[in-house]
């Protein structure tokens, strides 16, 4: 998991705002909708990197269409300390 966290934030384009998504679905599910206002980024960006995410077993979901909640996966919460490391050294880069 570790390896697919340091590809997904910080190999790739886009990381910044999937590693942003993780730490919200870490407080609590959102829908798309509501992660797109709370991280203000458009909503077909949202959508994007959680497909990517669900794809990567990072986050899941329960729900239909428009009220689909996303939360994170049971493997993604287990390894969440790896994530942590992560999102320190890029707010360090970001600097």
């Amino acid at each position: 998991m570790k390896k697919v966290l340091w590809w997904l934030i910080l190999g790739t384009r886009g990381g910044v705002n999937r590693a942003k998504i993780i730490k919200k679905l870490n407080d609590h599910p959102y829908n798309a909708h509501q992660l797109a206002e709370e991280l203000n980024v458009n909503y077909r960006t949202i959508r994007h990197h959680i497909k990517i995410l669900e794809d990567s077993d990072i986050v899941k979901s329960a729900g239909e269409k428009y009220g689909k909640m996303y939360f994170l996966s049971e493997n993604m919460e287990m390894n969440y300390d790896d994530f942590e490391v992560i999102w320190k050294q890029v707010k360090e880069i970001k600097k």
